[in-house]
């Protein structure tokens, strides 16, 4: 992701990004634990080889701070750049909703907090 929105690392020059705030997959993980998205991509059985993983993981997370909730149909359009040889998706899908979904929950119960 460069600068919060997310771009095809394969066309990106690394001199575009001077100055810019870049995320990587290796961003998403910010202590000893994984990130919820790969925790649910773990849970979730969505990785195999693991070469589609990382743009997986960065799309998920864009989609997912743009639309916490999206549905399957979102989901697979988030996704449609992505070409998995290993799945048939199904578990991909899955882990971005129930994703999706736990972030839902953390964001309902920080809100109960601050009442």
């Amino acid at each position: 992701m460069v600068d919060g929105k997310a771009v095809n690392a394969c066309l990106m020059f690394a001199a575009q990004l001077d100055g810019r705030e870049v995320l990587t997959v290796e961003g998403l993980q910010t202590s000893a634990a994984l990130h919820p998205i790969q925790e649910s991509f773990k849970a979730h059985h969505a990785v195999q080889c693991g070469f589609c993983t990382p743009g997986l993981l960065m799309s998920t997370h864009a989609l997912l701070a743009e639309k916490p909730h999206p549905d399957r149909g979102e989901i697979h359009t988030a996704i449609a750049g992505h070409l998995c040889r290993c799945t048939g998706y199904e578990n991909i899908v899955s882990a971005i909703k129930a994703a999706g979904d736990e972030q839902g929950k953390r964001d309902e119960q920080l809100t109960l907090n601050a009442e």
